[in-house]
């Protein structure tokens, strides 16, 4: 028995987060290792590297490859709809499977509040320490945005920023902190576990991604357990990629350092 919960139901639990990771943000976490890994032994030093997200996938069909985005938008969220799924049918937290991690609208003004708020301490600070990554030879420099330009383009960036803050914060915050704290598991374990995952599926950027990450996750885990709600990192979050992607698609034509 871990602190009052049965045996049995700790490691019904615990099996149960590592089945969700394995499907969804660990095995991101996995082949984000196994990107550094190549970039490490490639020829070219990490930092003169360049790092492609966001990429079109039929470019010369903008048809088709906006059927490709829409996909591309949908699937990485049933990580999500199944851990709603879960809380909803196995030992229901109390408050529900929305309630328990505060992914709802009941406080909208309080979560922008705190959305924003950490949005503005996180923003600065963390493209600081991208380019201090990426001249310190740590990082590879990250092309963010490289759809084809199309009526869509934009709305599909917007779209996959606020897709990226629903799957990485209600599956890494709000169950997996849900679901630790149900099986007997400690707090500190549980920020620290988080953010380190965080940051090792965003390896495939470099140490940079790696390290700021992590901090980024530490700082939402305390943020969440301070706030009991998943709704302003979700904000936060998608800001932050609204930022990195757009920013980056409307900036890049006029800024030969980005």
């Amino acid at each position: 028995m871990t602190d009052g919960v049965p045996a049995p139901v700790t490691h019904r639990l615990r099996v149960e987060m590592l089945v969700v990771l394995g499907i969804s943000l660990g095995q991101s976490a996995i082949y984000s290792v196994l990107s550094i890994i190549n970039k490490l032994t490639l020829p070219v030093a990490l930092n003169e590297q360049t790092t492609s997200m966001n990429r079109s996938t039929t470019p010369d069909r903008p048809w088709l490859d906006l059927a490709y985005q829409v996909a591309g938008l949908i699937f990485p969220l049933m990580p999500v709809a199944l851990v709603l799924y879960l809380l909803w049918t196995y030992r229901q937290p109390e408050g529900g499977a929305f309630g328990a991690m505060g992914f709802d609208l009941r406080h909208p003004l309080r979560d922008l509040k705190w959305g924003f708020a950490t949005f503005a301490g996180i923003g600065i600070a963390g493209l600081a320490f991208y380019f201090a990554a990426r001249e310190l030879g740590i990082n590879t420099s990250v092309s963010a945005a490289n759809l084809t330009a199309a009526w869509w383009t934009v709305p599909v960036l917007l779209l996959r920023a606020v897709m990226n803050g629903i799957l990485e914060e209600v599956v890494m915050i709000g169950y997996l902190f849900t679901r630790w704290r149900q099986s007997g598991g400690g707090i500190v374990a549980v920020i620290v576990g988080s953010a380190l995952i965080r940051g090792g599926y965003h390896l495939y950027q470099g140490f940079g991604g790696f390290i700021g990450n992590a901090v980024m996750g530490a700082l939402f885990g305390v943020i969440y357990l301070r706030t009991g709600r998943v709704m302003p990192l979700v904000i936060c979050h998608a800001l932050l990629d609204i930022f990195a992607f757009v920013g980056y698609a409307l900036l890049k034509p006029y800024i030969a350092w980005l």
